[in-house]
């Protein structure tokens, strides 16, 4: 079994493509106007429109409702992250700390409220935890 994507479910497709392309540095493939994927080599983040949502089950998915999922993407340098994105990213939760396991992370919210967390491990034990991942 392979890993494929996360899927957000949006109102407003148009604006969280545009913020993920910002935040990604990729831009995003549109097969319908309603769906977009943003392609990294690790990864696929999806972007649905909330009409979507009924192909899967009424109800089965809330817009702009997650209070339990974090979308983090592992980056070289935190710092230098947080300095780009500080000119878009209008809710910071976290400023760059390094955790009690090894990474050093920042935490903001996405337009609809996403959590996103950007992490590099920097403790020995953190990096040989992740030597070998993409």
């Amino acid at each position: 079994m392979n890993f494929a994507s996360v899927r957000i479910i949006t109102d407003d497709v148009d604006r969280l493509v545009n913020f993920y392309e910002k935040v990604l540095g990729v831009s995003a493939e549109r097969p319908a106007p309603v769906f977009a994927e943003l392609v990294l080599p690790s990864c696929t983040l999806a972007i649905g429109h909330s009409q979507t949502v009924q192909l899967f089950g009424a109800g089965s998915a809330v817009a702009a409702d997650n209070h339990t999922v974090i979308i983090e993407f592992r980056v070289h340098d935190v710092d230098a992250e947080y300095e780009r994105l500080k000119r878009f990213v209008d809710e910071w939760v976290k400023e760059p700390t390094t955790m009690p396991w090894g990474n050093r992370a920042v935490l903001f919210r996405d337009p609809d409220g996403n959590l996103v967390n950007l992490f590099a491990p920097v403790t020995e034990e953190a990096i040989k935890r992740f030597s070998g991942r993409r």
